[in-house]
């Protein structure tokens, strides 16, 4: 459903909040452990990331990737999936053509719809906050 990059990039947020909450800066290499990705991938997804406003990125001996405490309850799982992958999820077909609508709707249509706006829902109610907690408590994981 989501790309790769997208994938990636939702779980680094995830850390990235955890970190912050624990008032840490956490480095690329420290990400890409985490989240089990190659560490060029993921210093380009965290740059999209930052471009996107949702990550700051601090130089130095102290640097690192970090949120702002007071916005990690702030950011949704839809702005990072938007930031990533675009708003192709929430708009697109079903089944990836170009000219698909209410007027002329592909085979799948109206029941990606109801999929579609299920699903914009969640990304829109999910904060990384709920996410972060939900790791430090044990009731969810990021590795396998």
């Amino acid at each position: 459903m989501f790309s790769k990059a997208c994938e990636y990039a939702i779980k680094a947020c995830i850390f990235v909040a955890q970190s912050s909450i624990r008032n840490e800066r956490v480095t690329p290499k420290q990400i890409a452990e985490e989240i089990n990705s190659p560490v060029a991938f993921t210093a380009k997804i965290m740059q999209q990331l930052v471009k996107n406003n949702l990550v700051s990125s601090y130089r130095g001996a102290y640097g690192g990737f970090e949120i702002e405490k007071d916005r990690v309850a702030q950011i949704s799982l839809s702005q990072i999936v938007s930031a990533i992958d675009g708003d192709k999820i929430f708009n697109g077909c079903g089944l990836g053509l170009d000219a698909c609508s209410e007027s002329h709707p592909c085979p799948v249509h109206h029941q990606y719809k109801t999929i579609r706006q299920d699903l914009q829902k969640l990304l829109d109610s999910t904060n990384l906050k709920q996410l972060a907690l939900g790791i430090e408590t044990g009731l969810s994981y990021l590795k396998t």
